[in-house]
């Protein structure tokens, strides 16, 4: 079965993805997006970020509904443990990312999937986020993904994750970094 003939593979309208693929490759402009996330301080190390609005295909668009998140430490690491720190919200990030992109890929190759499951794993040092030491870095030292896919025979799923993992933006941004602006006002 092809793309073609199953509008919808792996939960992927292929239609609109091939659609989208063209627009794009006709107006390359409309590819220019920005995301964007505002956040407010609860108290301690709680806090809370809103996602909603975003720019792209050449106009302002905003989700359905916005979208909260909220943010602490464990009590062990002087939060009231209100929900997850933000490291392993980047964990949850990296996991979307490749899974999202796989599901496209596999559907518009015609690979069928029936599940796809992950663990992620990250290895912080402490010492280096308290400022014990200036020689440990203050963010993951390593951070390994394993995949449980089943569908299509195993090569064709291996490649498909492969191919997510190359056209990742997490994955980009966590393996080649970004510069990041810092402002401050005050009032």
């Amino acid at each position: 079965m092809t793309t073609i003939d199953a509008p919808m593979s792996n939960g992927v309208d292929t239609a609109r993805l091939f659609a989208t693929l063209d627009a794009v490759k006709g107006a390359p402009e409309i590819a220019k997006f920005q995301f964007r996330a505002s956040n407010r301080w609860v108290s301690g190390t709680h806090n809370q970020s809103t996602i909603h609005g975003f720019y792209g295909a050449g106009q302002e668009l905003a989700h359905r509904q916005p979208s909260t998140f909220d943010a602490d430490h464990p009590e062990v690491l002087v939060g009231q443990d209100n929900a997850p720190t933000p490291v392993e919200f980047l964990l949850h990030a990296l996991a979307a990312c490749i899974t999202s992109g796989l599901a496209n890929i596999a559907a518009a190759r015609g690979v069928n999937l029936t599940s796809v499951e992950s663990t992620v794993e990250g290895d912080i040092d402490l010492l280096g986020i308290l400022g014990l030491s200036d020689d440990v870095r203050n963010g993951y030292e390593r951070i390994r993904i394993s995949f449980h896919l089943e569908g299509d025979e195993p090569d064709k799923l291996r490649r498909v994750v492969e191919q997510s993992r190359l056209r990742s933006a997490v994955y980009d941004v966590l393996t080649n970094g970004v510069p990041v602006d810092v402002s401050v006002t005050t009032g």
